[in-house]
């Protein structure tokens, strides 16, 4: 059986973990990066072409399927031309910076019949995967805490609420398996930091029956995450500690995941439905930072 020739767009931090993991893996081909950096070709796989726009790989003739690891506020741009091309296309997290764009990639994809994944890592964990089994033996689930950041890096096109949020986001919804009724944000502390923002968010999502999923994102202190669980007998947690085999590392799975259904030719609706209800939410909660301050959500 052939690779599955695949062709990635941005070859930042992300796009070169995606070049790691794609060369790790059996049965796959990076055959084209669209990048305008002078050194990604020292970092390519030999027969890897490096072309400057993105638009030529969306249509070249030995790529079979697309990733897309550019600027958040490309994503919804580059998917829709991929979905027009019939490319399978994953799309790193958030799928869009705003509703309507997020909307027009799930109508376009349901209409073309394409499969579109978006890559929320933390669900490929298998640690999170193992806490979502528990508590759906061990349920109801009663409330969520959560918290997570770090110290940079520091983003001018996006801010903490849209570089952060989706992870936790995706996971209660994953997890509850429904849309909050209600939702509060809130900007604790904010401050320039390396080009972007040093930021402390609490975002407070109601569930149905009363369940609350209270996140706090913070990138003014050093690396952290903790999702907790609360059951009527007792608390699971998750912590995203790195899997010791490399095989069972989320972003492989997530690419494995994406490769079977672009090979199938046909996928489920159900990532790029979660990716716009992710939008959905953290466009909602930059509405309520938005009285606290401009530079809490996105900046254009």
């Amino acid at each position: 059986m052939k690779p599955l020739r695949l062709g990635l767009i941005g070859a930042g931090p992300w796009g070169r973990n995606y070049i790691r993991t794609i060369v790790g893996l059996g049965g796959l081909q990076l055959t084209r990066v669209a990048s305008r950096n002078p050194e990604t070709a020292s970092f390519l796989p030999p027969g890897c072409r490096v072309v400057a726009d993105w638009r030529e790989l969306v249509r070249a003739d030995d790529v079979d399927a697309l990733i897309v690891a550019a600027p958040p506020a490309a994503h919804a741009e580059i998917a829709l031309a991929a979905i027009d091309a019939r490319r399978p296309v994953l799309i790193e997290k958030p799928l869009a910076l705003d509703v309507p764009s997020a909307e027009r990639v799930l109508s376009a994809a349901a209409e073309r019949g394409v499969p579109v994944m978006v890559d929320h890592t933390h669900l490929f964990h298998p640690d999170y995967e193992a806490l979502k089994r528990a508590a759906l033996e061990r349920g109801p689930v009663r409330a969520i805490r959560a918290s997570a950041g770090s110290l940079g890096p520091y983003r001018a096109d996006v801010g903490t609420l849209w570089d952060w949020g989706p992870h936790d986001v995706a996971m209660c919804l994953d997890l509850l398996g429904a849309d909050p009724a209600a939702i509060e944000a809130e900007l604790l502390e904010s401050h320039p930091a390396n080009g972007g923002r040093a930021e402390r968010l609490r975002l407070s999502l109601l569930f149905a029956a009363g369940v609350r999923a209270e996140i706090e994102l913070d990138t003014l202190r050093a690396k952290h995450r903790s999702f907790n669980v609360q059951l009527d007998s007792g608390t699971l947690t998750y912590d995203g500690t790195p899997p010791p085999r490399a095989e069972d590392w989320p972003l492989a799975r997530a690419v494995r995941a994406f490769a079977g259904s672009a090979a199938g030719g046909a996928g489920s609706l159900r990532s790029v439905e979660l990716g716009v209800a992710v939008v959905r939410i953290l466009s909602r909660c930059e509405q309520r930072l938005s009285g606290n301050s401009p530079a809490a959500g996105r900046r254009a």
